[in-house]
C-alpha cells in the first residue's frame, strides 16, 4: 500500500475500486429473501378503491403537520362533481364546543384530466396532545374524521414515526398499509418518501390514478399526519403532452406548511413534532450553490435547536449511499453539495426511497475526498448519519433485486423485499429503528437498530439485531 502514495490521485481513486470489487472492502449482511419480480395492481373495482356514498361526498381525505410547531393541521380532500363546501367543522373529544375554519379548493388540468374540486383548509392555535373530531360535507354526504395533535416539543418526548415510500396501489402496496396500521409499535405520524400514484406510468399520464391512490390511503392518512416528500414519479413532466410544468398534479393535491419554515417552495420545508426536527429535500429541484433551496438548508441547519429537538432527521427521495444497481449513484451530486453539511450539524438519519429495497447504511462520511487526495473510500464518522433507504412500499416495477457485489463496506444491512419502518424515540439519547417485511408477522423485524442521539449521545456504542 505504500506504493500509493507516489502514484496519481486518479490512479488512487481507481485501486481503491478495485480493491473494495476484491473483497477488501467487507460489507454487512445482505438477506436472502427475494420478492417475486413484479407486483400486479389492484383491481380498479377493489374496496380499497371505492368512491364514498352519496352525492358529490369528500373523497380522498388527508392531514399533514399545518405549521412548524405542531399545533396546526392541513386537512385536503376532492369533491368530485362541485365545489360544495369548504368549511372544516372540528371540536375537541372532551368539548361540545365546534370551531369552523374555512379553507380554500383548487383545480388543475392535465392533457385530458380535469381534477376534482380539491380542496384544503389550515386549522391552526390548536392544543398539544390532544384528539380532535372533524367533519367536512354537506347533508346526507357529511364525513367525520379524527386526528391527535402531537405533544409539545421537548428534548425527552418519546414518539413514534412510520416510513413508508415508494407505494404505489398493488396487492403489495395493500400489505404494506396494511401491516403498518396493524403494527403493535403505532406510529402516529408517517414520514413519506416519495412516489405516491406512480400515475405517470399509466398511458398519457393518466390522472385518474391520483385518484384512485388517495381514496386507497385515505383509510390511514385521514386520522394521522403523513410528511410529504417528493420523487421523481411526482415530477409528471410530458412536454409530449404539452405538459411542462413539473409536479403539477402534486403541488396541487398535496399542501404542506413551507412557508411556516420560510422556504420558497411546496418541494422543502421543515416542521417540529414532538422531540424531532424534521427536514424534507427535493432530490428532484435545483440544489446546487446560489439555488433557492441550498440557500434555504443553509439557513435552516444552524436554526435547529438539539437542546429543544435532539432528534435532527432528513427525508429525501434519492438516497445518498445505496449499493443496489438500481438508480445506482444517482444521489451523487446532492450528496458531494450536502453531505459535510449533514456531518457538521451531526444529522442523525437521512431517510430515503426510489430504490425498490431496503438498505441500511453504517456512520460513514465521504467528506475527506476531493478529485486531488485520492482519499475516496467512505470511513466511519460518529458524526454522520445512518441512511436508510426504505423506497420497497409494493409498487407495481416489483422490488429491486440488483446488489452490487461483494456488499461495500458502508452497507450494514440490505435486501430486496418490501415493507415498512418504525422509528420509535425513547427520549434525548435513545431511539430504536425497525424494518418490518411484508412477509413476516406484524410484529418482526428483519433489521433493528438503536439510534444514540449524534448531540446528546455521540459516542454511544450500538446495538443492532438482524434476524
Amino acid at each position: 500500500m505504500a506504493l500509493l502514495t507516489v502514484l496519481n490521485p486518479s490512479v488512487v481513486c481507481f485501486l481503491c475500486l478495485i480493491l473494495c470489487s476484491c473483497g477488501f472492502c467487507n460489507g454487512g449482511i445482505t438477506g436472502n429473501f427475494v420478492r417475486k419480480k413484479y407486483s400486479p395492481d389492484m383491481p380498479l373495482d377493489s374496496d380499497v378503491f371505492r368512491v364514498p356514498p352519496g352525492y358529490n361526498a369528500p373523497q380522498q381525505v388527508h392531514i399533514t403537520q399545518g405549521d412548524i410547531d405542531g399545533r396546526g393541521v392541513i386537512i385536503s380532500w376532492i369533491t368530485p362533481d362541485e365545489p360544495g363546501s369548504s368549511t372544516v367543522l372540528y371540536w375537541s373529544e372532551n368539548s361540545n364546543h365546534k370551531n369552523h375554519a374555512e379553507g380554500i379548493f383548487v383545480r388543475y388540468k392535465f392533457f385530458n384530466y380535469t381534477s376534482g374540486y380539491i380542496h384544503h383548509c389550515t386549522i391552526d392555535k390548536l392544543e398539544y396532545d390532544t384528539k380532535y373530531i372533524y367533519e367536512i360535507g354537506i347533508g346526507n354526504s357529511t364525513r367525520q374524521f379524527w386526528f391527535v395533535t402531537p405533544p409539545r416539543a421537548g428534548p425527552d418526548v418519546p414518539y413514534t414515526f412510520g416510513l413508508i415510500g415508494d407505494l404505489g396501489q398493488t396487492h403489495d402496496s395493500n400489505v404494506t398499509l396494511t401491516h403498518y396500521e396493524s403494527n403493535p409499535k403505532k406510529g402516529k405520524t408517517v414520514l413519506y418518501l416519495g412516489d405516491l400514484s406512480y400515475s405517470n406510468d399509466y398511458p398519457l399520464h393518466d390522472n385518474s390514478r391520483w385518484d384512485t391512490w388517495g381514496r386507497f390511503v385515505e383509510r390511514n392518512a385521514a386520522y394521522q399526519p403523513w410528511i410529504w416528500t417528493a420523487g421523481n414519479h411526482e415530477i409528471d413532466f410530458a412536454p409530449e403532452l404539452e405538459e411542462t410544468t413539473p409536479f403539477k398534479p402534486y403541488t396541487h393535491r398535496y399542501y404542506v406548511p413551507y412557508k411556516s419554515s420560510h422556504s420558497t417552495s411546496p418541494l422543502w420545508y421543515s416542521i417540529k413534532r414532538a422531540s424531532a426536527y424534521i427536514i424534507v429535500l427535493s432530490s428532484y429541484s435545483a440544489y446546487a450553490k446560489s439555488t433557492p433551496q441550498y440557500k434555504w438548508l443553509r439557513d435552516e441547519l444552524p436554526k435547529v435547536d438539539r437542546s429543544e429537538t435532539p432528534w435532527l432527521i432528513v427525508l429525501m427521495h434519492c438516497p445518498l449511499y445505496s449499493s443496489n444497481s438500481h438508480h445506482y449513484m444517482e444521489g451523487e451530486t446532492m450528496r458531494v453539495v450536502y453531505e459535510s453539511w449533514f456531518v457538521k450539524y451531526k444529522v442523525d438519519v437521512v431517510f430515503s426511497g426510489h430504490i425498490h429495497a431496503y438498505e441500511r447504511s453504517k456512520r460513514v462520511s465521504n467528506i475527506a475526498y476531493n478529485i486531488l487526495n485520492g482519499q475516496c473510500t467512505p470511513v466511519n464518522d460518529q458524526s454522520a448519519p445512518v441512511y436508510i433507504t426504505i423506497g420497497d412500499g409494493g409498487n407495481h416495477d416489483g422490488p429491486a433485486l440488483g446488489m452490487v457485489e461483494p456488499q461495500p463496506s458502508f452497507s450494514a444491512y440490505r435486501e430486496s423485499s418490501f415493507g415498512h419502518g418504525i422509528f420509535d424515540i425513547k427520549n434525548r439519547t435513545h431511539a430504536y429503528f425497525g424494518w418490518h417485511r411484508n412477509q413476516d408477522g406484524y410484529a418482526i423485524e428483519a433489521d433493528s437498530f438503536w439510534f444514540h442521539n449524534r448531540y446528546w449521545n455521540p459516542h454511544g456504542k450500538y446495538f443492532v439485531a438482524s434476524y
